[in-house]
């Protein structure tokens, strides 16, 4: 976007002048972005084969629901950080919502279980690589809203670059769902979140470079 539309833009309203076309030209990076970020997935990592026995488990859709929640959060703050004078008050609560529901089930969970199982629970078997397979798989869907990001105006460039390594991370456990054999909440409360903050910090980085206009 060029200086002469940005002052045209914030003339008008900056939710009214972006909304609907934003979405549009957004809409094709992103679907990109989440087709690579599943193939990689799919390539590196496999679906897991009983994934359909683990679907009838309501751990898995607590999983899930987790990791969708933290990806809608991070989308919706990437698109409101890309624009000047957008509302950004309500961001902490929709990031910060998911995150109190997966703790306090986890202290539940923690509490009730037996003293023996509870490293299990957080630890699992699989958090030594968890979280860097979570960054690395969401380094397509990094790329294409850094893109969508790049297309509009935004002023805080270290937090909208964070934002963006949030929401491809968020995206990118979602996709590892998939393949991840652990169903402990404690466990993705703790080490899907992780994977979600590298991407963030390198996006915290990069940012004022990247998104710079």
């Amino acid at each position: 976007m060029k200086t002469d539309d940005l002052i045209d833009m914030l003339a008008s309203g900056p939710d009214v002048a972006i909304s609907a076309p934003s979405a549009r030209s957004a809409l094709s990076p992103l679907l990109w972005g989440l087709l690579a970020s599943f193939l990689m997935m799919l390539v590196l990592l496999g679906v897991r084969r009983d994934l359909m026995a683990e679907l009838m488990l309501p751990a898995f859709w607590s999983k899930l629901a987790f990791s969708v929640a933290l990806m809608a959060a991070g989308l919706i703050a990437a698109r409101r950080l890309s624009v000047p004078g957008a509302r950004t008050r309500t961001l902490p609560a929709l990031i910060a919502a998911p995150l109190l529901l997966a703790w306090t089930a986890s202290a539940a969970l923690l509490t009730n279980a037996a003293p023996e199982a509870r490293a299990d629970l957080f630890w699992g078997s699989t958090w030594h690589y968890c979280t860097m397979l979570i960054a690395l798989i969401s380094l397509p869907m990094f790329v294409a809203i850094l893109r969508v990001m790049r297309e509009r105006t935004p002023t805080r460039l270290r937090l909208a670059g964070a934002a963006a390594g949030f929401a491809a991370g968020a995206t990118a456990a979602v996709v590892y769902c998939l393949h991840c054999p652990e169903l402990s909440i404690v466990f993705v409360g703790f080490w899907y979140l992780l994977g979600m903050l590298v991407p963030a910090a390198l996006g915290a980085l990069i940012g004022p470079r990247v998104l710079a206009w």
